[in-house]
């Protein structure tokens, strides 16, 4: 008999800390992450961001028994205007993706990776967080580079396409290390993560390139129960956003 499965659901509340701007709310997320009783999980995410053009976007992203992303669904608005609407799908090497965007109209891709796809980016927080698990946890304060990294929008905002879109550079991150976090939703023990660009050539200790058009520093705290909850992140440089869990509820 299979193993019943559970289901998770919490709100991620978004702040500013540009100058003039600490604290000012700048949009949420909903979200719900199902883990199924043979390992699968599937996280529905809603996401407003308020900031002008406000983005609005829907996404449901599954992952297989091992982990592996398994197939999405992006549905994007920005400016209260539909952007696009896609359908995405990974099976080992091969990627697929079946689109209709404002500015490409209808775009059938099929696209074969280097490696068995292990990450899909679609920018919820929460998604973001569940990326977390391809870090080797063995490894503490040092860079772990992935240099395949697919997205459906390379915007920083996720305001484009969606596509299957190739990271020119890939991805990098360090399990900076464990500490206990207090956040809206409570207390939890927390693994500190540190995410960067694969091309970036900077230390540990300063993040990731700050300059505009390269992604800031981005630190993000998730519970070390196998979950991946996220509990806070947070962004520098030009961006300056700050994340924080606020809801958090388990059935």
């Amino acid at each position: 008999m299979a193993r019943p499965h559970r289901t998770l659901r919490g709100r991620i509340h978004y702040t500013s800390r540009a100058p003039g701007r600490e604290g000012v709310e700048r949009g949420r997320e909903f979200w719900s992450l199902t883990v199924h009783g043979d390992g699968r999980r599937t996280l529905n995410s809603h996401c407003e961001i308020d900031d002008p053009p406000p983005v609005v976007r829907d996404v449901v992203l599954a992952f297989d028994e091992r982990g592996a992303p398994a197939d999405c669904a992006v549905r994007i608005s920005v400016g209260d205007r539909f952007v696009g609407s896609s359908w995405f799908r990974f099976d080992g090497t091969q990627l697929e993706c079946e689109a209709h965007t404002v500015l490409e109209g209808r775009v059938s891709q099929r696209l074969r990776s280097q490696a068995p796809l292990a990450m899909f980016g679609t920018h919820p927080i929460q998604a973001d967080a569940l990326l977390m698990a391809v870090a080797d946890r063995g490894i503490v304060g040092r860079w772990q580079t992935f240099p395949e990294l697919y997205l459906c929008s390379l915007d920083h905002r996720g305001a484009t396409g969606p596509l299957l879109m190739r990271h020119p550079t890939g991805l990098r991150l360090a399990l900076v290390g464990e500490e206990r976090l207090t956040v809206g939703a409570g207390t939890f023990d927390a693994w500190h993560f540190r995410i960067g660009d694969a091309a970036s050539t900077e230390p540990l200790e300063q993040g990731s390139r700050n300059e505009p058009g390269k992604h800031p520093p981005y630190d993000l705290w998730c519970t070390t129960d196998g979950d991946y909850v996220m509990l806070k992140a947070q962004v520098t440089g030009y961006m300056q956003t700050h994340y924080e869990l606020v809801e958090l509820h388990r059935t």
